[in-house]
Order: C-alpha cells, then sequence, then structure tokens
C-alpha cells in the first residue's frame, strides 16, 4: 500500500496512453456512422454503400450493430475492472492488461473500417459485427486498467487534478490528430480513391496509437508510484458496493448524460458543418480543432475555477454552456447572424465544457473511491472506473442508437430535420445532466481536498 508521489515525468508517461487509446478509439466514437451512413451531397453519398441503409424497426443497421458493440463493451467493463483489481503480477497488476490488449485494440480500430466486399452485402454486416465486438473488448482490456490507475496514483489529494489535467490533455490531443481524418482524407484522396483514402487515414491513426498505448506500458513505474492492494471480493460484490454508494449515483446519471449529447456533437459534426451551416466537410476539422485548442488554453482556468468554486458548480456551469451550443446550433439557420461568424463562436464556446468535463470527472471518482475506502476500508479502484466507463459507454451506446436512426428523417441541405433533431435532443440531455448534478455532494470541497 505505500506508494511514492509520482513525479511530472511520470504522470506524462502515464498520460501518453491516454493519447494512444484517445486516438484509437475515434474512429469507432466519430466516424463509424459518417463511414456506413455517408452525408449527401447532390453528386451523391460520399461513401459507397457497404452494409444495409435502410431501418430495422425503426434503427438504422450501423445503429443497431453499434448499439450491441457499446452494450457488450459496457457489460464487460465490471468484469474487466473486478479481474485487473484481483490481479497480483510482478509486471503490474494494470500493466499487464494493457500489454496483452494495445496491439489487438489499435489493429481492430482499423479493421472496422475495412468491409470484404466492394459493395451492399450481408458479409459486410456480419464482418463489421464482428469487428466492433472485438475491437471494443481489447479497448475495454486495456482502458479499464489504465483507468484505475488515476485513482492508485492520485493517492495525494493534489496530485489528483493535476493526473487528471495532465491525462485530459492527452485526450485533448488524441482527439485532434483523430479529428484531422476529414482533412488527412481530402489529401489522399489527391491520389487514392474516396475509400481508400479514408481507409489510409484510419489505418495511420491505428500505427501511432499502438506507439503511444505502449508508452506507459514500457515505462511506468507502477509498483514505485501506484497505492494498491490486493482486492478479494468477486465482481457482484464490487459492482453492488460502488452502485450503494449514494454520491456515487447522481454522478453517474449526469455522466450518462453528458456522454449521450458529447457523441451527438461527435458523431454529428461532419453533418452539422456541411448541412445546417453549408460549409464543406473540411471544416468539421476546423471546429473540433478550434474547440479542442481553446479547451487546452482552459484547463489552467479550470483548475482555478475548481479551487475556487468546487467541482460541483464548474460541472453544473459546463452543462449550461454545452446546452446554449446545442440550442443555437438547432436554429442556427434562423439566427440574423452570419455562418461565419456562428461558426467561430460555438467552436470557441465549447472550449469550457469540453476542458471541464475533460478534467474533472475522473478527479470526482477519485475523491468519490478514497471516501469510500475511508468509509467502508475497502478499496475497488479498478471497479469505480469501471463503473464510471460502463455509464460512459452506455451513454455512447444510446447516442449511436439514436443519432443514425434521427437521420432517417433527414440529413441533406434541402431536408435537414433528422440533423435538427439530433441537437435538440443533445440540448435535452444537457439540460437533464445539469438537474441531476445538482444531487452530487462535493465530497473532496467538504473536506478541503479539492485540487
Amino acid at each position: 500500500m505505500l506508494a511514492e508521489r509520482p513525479p511530472l515525468s511520470q504522470i506524462i508517461i502515464y498520460a501518453v496512453g491516454q493519447l494512444g487509446w484517445s486516438l484509437a478509439s475515434f474512429g469507432a466514437a466519430n466516424l463509424l456512422v459518417y463511414f456506413y451512413l455517408p452525408p449527401e451531397s447532390a453528386s451523391g453519398a460520399l461513401f459507397p454503400a457497404f452494409i444495409y441503409q435502410g431501418s430495422i424497426l425503426g434503427v438504422a443497421l450501423i445503429g443497431l450493430i453499434n448499439f450491441g458493440g457499446r452494450l457488450f463493451d459496457a457489460i464487460t467493463d465490471p468484469i474487466v475492472g473486478n479481474w485487473s483489481d484481483r490481479t497480483t503480477s510482478r509486471f503490474g497488476k494494470r500493466k499487464k492488461f494493457m500489454a496483452i490488449a494495445a496491439g489487438p485494440f489499435a489493429l481492430f480500430s482499423f479493421l472496422i473500417f475495412a468491409p470484404l466486399t466492394p459493395g451492399e452485402s450481408t458479409l459486410n454486416g456480419i464482418w463489421l459485427t464482428l469487428g466492433i465486438l472485438l475491437f471494443y473488448l481489447f479497448m475495454t482490456i486495456y482502458v479499464i486498467p489504465y483507468t484505475a490507475l488515476i485513482g492508485e496514483m492520485g493517492h495525494h489529494p493534489a496530485d489528483r487534478m493535476r493526473i487528471s489535467t495532465v491525462t485530459s490533455v492527452a485526450w485533448a490531443l488524441g482527439f485532434m490528430i483523430g479529428s484531422n481524418a476529414y482533412a488527412l482524407q481530402s489529401y489522399f484522396q489527391k491520389h487514392q480513391q474516396v475509400t481508400h483514402a479514408f481507409q489510409t487515414t484510419i489505418g495511420l491513426f491505428a500505427l501511432i496509437s499502438l506507439v503511444f498505448m505502449l508508452v506507459p506500458v514500457f515505462f511506468l513505474k507502477e509498483s514505485r508510484y501506484c497505492r494498491q492492494s490486493k482486492v478479494e471480493a468477486n465482481a457482484f460484490h464490487a459492482v453492488k458496493a460502488v452502485f450503494k454508494n449514494r454520491n456515487f449515483i447522481p454522478f453517474a446519471i449526469a455522466d450518462l448524460m453528458y456522454w449521450l449529447a458529447l457523441t451527438f456533437i461527435q458523431s454529428g459534426v461532419g453533418y452539422y458543418v456541411t448541412i445546417l451551416m453549408g460549409f464543406p466537410k473540411e471544416q468539421a476539422t476546423l471546429f473540433l480543432t478550434i474547440s479542442f485548442v481553446a479547451s487546452l488554453l482552459l484547463y489552467w482556468p479550470v483548475n482555478v475555477i475548481v479551487r475556487r468554486a468546487g467541482k460541483k458548480k464548474t460541472v453544473i456551469a459546463a452543462f449550461l454552456i454545452f446546452s446554449v451550443i446545442f440550442g443555437l446550433t438547432t436554429i442556427s439557420g434562423l439566427l440574423p447572424v452570419s455562418k461565419n461568424f456562428l461558426f467561430y463562436t460555438l467552436s470557441l464556446l465549447s472550449g469550457f465544457p469540453l476542458a471541464v468535463f475533460g478534467i474533472v470527472p475522473m478527479a470526482i471518482i477519485a475523491d468519490i473511491l478514497y471516501q469510500h475506502e475511508a468509509d467502508t476500508g475497502e478499496q475497488h479502484a479498478g471497479m469505480f472506473y469501471a463503473a464510471r466507463n460502463l455509464t460512459m459507454k452506455m451513454g455512447i451506446s444510446l447516442a449511436n442508437l439514436i443519432f443514425p436512426s434521427l437521420l432517417l428523417l433527414g440529413k441533406s441541405v434541402q431536408n435537414p430535420l433528422g440533423v435538427q433533431l439530433s441537437t435538440l435532443l443533445a440540448m435535452v440531455f444537457c439540460v437533464a445532466g445539469c438537474l441531476v448534478f445538482m444531487r452530487y455532494r462535493d465530497v473532496a470541497r467538504k473536506h478541503s481536498a479539492a485540487g
């Protein structure tokens, strides 16, 4: 249980893994609908149809496949979390899992965009389903033990916001690299057919992500800096213990609402920029880049705000600002301002909630799990982060089911109804998340341990 406080060099080494898995997961989280149910223009769809383009019981096939993958992912989270908690290894109880999963995780991040036949076929649907399940399995095996290290390295209260901030910077950098997919696709299209250009981009991301994910595997000194103990409780007992924590419940529900809304904007930015604002698809990269650069610049101010106002008030403010952004996007065609002004205003405004939700939730979980350990004497770091990932992935799963189904109602300039409904619903999710999070008790602030 004894462990040294991690120096900044070890925190950076750890955070590089976050950059890697952020990039590896970018395609599945943000580009799957774009590739398999692409935007339409006067010249036709951007990509050929590889799977059935209609609906099944009112739900798009790509939505069903993605939902099934995310549901499987959510179910495996507590299993892997408990397995990781109960493991001992000289190599590192968490790093052992990360080493096993990094290669397959990166490989399947590419293979899910590599259909077996050039046209629409049942075989492509089966291949995609299998690929999605394996992608999320190896993602879980890497990410759950990885995120458990946040609480174990942050065994000193002052280190929790520090680790959360640095890893959030790394996540944002991974997301920013991934957001260049639209621009890189256009670049490779000069020499390749559109589908191959997109696949080249995804393959490049997979290779880069693998290198980054292996950095903490080889260079993080887990036994020296992480406060760990073996957990004997089985998965059922651990899950029950986590969800009996009354302060975790409002956090988890609000987090679910956040991931529903965020997945809408991540999956929909290509549609919002091209259909609602009338810009070329490359502008989606610019929107995401501006948003995440703005969020990076706000990381230090967010830390200051948290120290002064507490995590709870900061998160509530972020929910409200996200609600305004989605509301303005919904009525963007009716606003008496230029689309350029609206584009840059919304992208800059997004920086604050992205910074808050990038930093604060991980620190909140560390606060909750240490308070839980103080109250019960039980350490369930892996399971708490697994439970958080479960709610996160449930939110993403539902969004992946709902978003493409809304697009069936209209995803063209002539009929943008489905795209507009997606932004309106995202605003509703943000308002609901804000209301639920008001019931959270700011443990760290109560005990004067914030940041």
